[in-house]
């Protein structure tokens, strides 16, 4: 198997860079939209119970749809392509961002906003200096989650020609040629684990530093 696979890297390391580079920014872009709407929501939420109940009664929602079945309805609509690909992710990604942002901040004591209150801090810079840092751990840990699943979910974005390392693993399968299948599997594993560390490496640290 080792070579087979050398001689892809071999041949065609350009393809493979480029395979990455579309999956990544993909994965980057469907996180960045999901978080300018969940962030601010999630803040909303955990101030306003009935917004609250709304969002996680539409995060449950979210998370009964499959990705693939999102992408095929979206296809009459929209077309193929990025578009449907990133709307599908951004779906994906925002239950896990919601649900940690609301946690987050409903987990800020109160004794902390009154210490800040008593110091003679006004509500912006309550929400800078207290609730944001010392929600931010639950916070980040919802990105990571929410990355996690768009890295090994956009595989799925091949079938409608978003391109990304699903391409390796779907012609792999087209052509019975497990080479394909191996690179392009164990590249998304290694993106998905190596966000997955990172992440709680730097949640770990801000753990100690608070």
């Amino acid at each position: 198997m080792m070579t087979p696979i050398m001689h892809y890297f071999q041949n065609d390391g350009g393809q493979y860079l480029q395979y990455v580079w579309e999956h990544l920014y993909l994965s980057f872009i469907s996180l960045a939209i999901s978080m300018a709407i969940a962030l601010p929501l999630g803040y909303l939420g955990s101030r306003i119970r009935s917004l609250a109940a709304v969002c996680t009664a539409f995060t449950q929602a979210l998370r009964i749809i499959p990705s693939l079945a999102l992408l095929f309805l979206l296809i009459p609509f929209i077309g193929t392509g990025m578009l449907p690909a990133t709307i599908a992710l951004v779906a994906l990604a925002l239950p896990p961002l919601l649900i940690n942002t609301i946690l987050g901040f409903n987990e800020v004591s109160p004794l902390y906003k009154e210490v800040g209150t008593a110091l003679g801090m006004d509500q912006r810079q309550l929400r800078r200096q207290v609730e944001i840092p010392l929600a931010l751990p639950y916070i980040l840990n919802g990105v990571k989650l929410a990355l996690v699943e768009i890295i090994a979910s956009a595989t799925l974005a091949t079938y409608i020609g978003a391109g990304g390392l699903g391409t390796l693993i779907f012609t792999g399968l087209g052509l019975y040629n497990m080479t394909y299948v191996v690179i392009g599997g164990v590249s998304v594993a290694l993106l998905s684990l190596l966000s997955m560390v990172s992440f709680d490496l730097v949640i770990r640290r801000m753990k100690k530093n608070a």
